[in-house]
């Protein structure tokens, strides 16, 4: 465990209130973002506050747990390190790779020996097996890839057009920190982490056949952020390219890939009637340098990936996100938290009237009084017009507050 690392203090502040808590800690996120330092870093933190505390850690990603197979094991193995008179806290490192791990963790639940804490990266298997099992005793602590300003931390970069558009090109995944920030250095190990969430938590856990078939979807998907699609029309364009497939089929791929948190969705709601559609739904990725390892980074693009970095930072923030409908016309953004709204526009470059009028026009049909923003990477951004705010994208990464609720 004696690992350097930088501290994500964002994570920790979401995390120490429940430490001492009689609830399973439980840290959800893609394979590659950080969850085992966040781990560690909380680890040290206990350890600078309870001098006597027992820590029992396991990493299944590391070859000296594989006897730890299932939920005996598992039970055997922390019950037999439990230090008495001690404070005694378990933590596991990628626990969806031990079967039936819920028993376990109800097991060691009920015995109140240990402060639980655990990270996955398949939302499906945690969501199903831990809500079944230990509903209402466990709370979910999602971890993203770096945010704009961990990026800058990380790779000691000042803030700018410069560093943005580093991290639009390569992402955020904290071993980059370690890395020359090159094409072929970077790419070549994204390439390797997708590789990894691919065959690991989708290609094995599901038990997929056709890789090929994943792939060209996942290339449609990096092809297609930001627009709204459907499992008809993916299955369409798919034929066209004379690989066999069905609605159902794409569906239940596009679910096993939101599962392991590479992409995300994010469905349509109707501003005005609060309804949710069903079909239509856009996607976005949790890392723009793992959809840029498979599809290639095109500066042409950056209207889109500029629309990815805005959903994964209110994402990170905890808001409830859906792309609004209003009429025949549509806001990029209705994000929601703690009874609020905001609306959010994303524009590359607000540089003609036409553009103006699509962006800030948009908002200004919506009749209710709540927070309207614009997102773009004008250099002049920053006055207010007709009461929508408007925002260069460096200021809205870095700059919390400018989110009012």
């Amino acid at each position: 465990m004696n690992k350097m690392y930088q501290k994500r203090p964002f994570y920790l502040d979401k995390i120490t209130p429940f430490i001492g808590v009689d609830l399973i800690k439980v840290l959800i996120g893609q394979r590659r973002v950080g969850k085992s330092y966040i781990l560690l870093q909380l680890i040290d933190a206990i350890k600078a506050k309870d001098k006597t505390a027992n820590i029992i850690y396991i990493n299944k990603e590391e070859n000296e747990y594989d006897a730890i197979a299932n939920y005996r094991d598992l039970i055997v193995y922390a019950e037999k390190r439990i230090v008495p008179e001690s404070n005694n806290y378990l933590f596991v490192d990628e626990i969806q790779d031990i079967e039936k791990f819920e028993k376990a963790l109800r097991h060691l639940f009920a015995k109140k020996t240990f402060d639980l804490y655990c990270t996955g990266s398949n939302a499906r298997l945690l969501s199903s097996e831990i809500a079944t099992g230990l509903s209402g005793r466990y709370i979910e602590i999602p971890v993203h890839a770096l945010s704009y300003q961990e990026f800058l931390q990380f790779q000691k970069l000042a803030s700018g057009e410069e560093s943005l558009l580093k991290y639009i090109r390569y992402g955020g995944l904290p071993f980059l920190a370690n890395l020359k920030l090159t094409d072929e250095i970077a790419y070549g190990y994204l390439q390797s982490v997708y590789n990894t969430i691919i065959l690991n938590d989708v290609v094995a856990r599901f038990r997929i056949r056709n890789i090929n078939f994943l792939n060209r979807l996942l290339e449609y998907l990096a092809d297609n952020i930001g627009s709204l699609v459907s499992a008809n029309r993916i299955s369409d364009f798919l034929k066209s390219q004379k690989i066999k497939t069905t609605p159902n089929i794409v569906l239940d791929y596009l679910s096993f890939l939101t599962s392991s948190f590479i992409i995300r969705e994010v469905n349509r709601a109707n501003i005005k009637g609060k309804k949710v559609f069903e079909i239509n739904e856009k996607y976005y990725w949790e890392d723009l340098g793992l959809r840029n390892s498979l599809a290639g980074y095109k500066a042409a693009e950056i209207g889109q990936m500029l629309e990815n970095l805005v959903f994964s930072h209110l994402s990170r923030l905890g808001f409830t996100i859906h792309v609004g409908q209003l009429g025949n016309k549509e806001i990029d953004f209705v994000a929601e938290k703690e009874g609020k709204k905001i609306y959010i526009q994303v524009a590359y470059l607000i540089n003609d009237d036409a553009t103006k009028e699509r962006e800030f026009g948009n908002l200004l049909e919506i009749a209710d009084n709540y927070q309207k923003i614009v997102v773009s990477m004008d250099k002049m951004a920053g006055d207010d017009y007709r009461g929508i705010e408007h925002y260069k994208i460096v200021d809205f990464l870095l700059d919390d507050k400018i989110l009012k609720i």
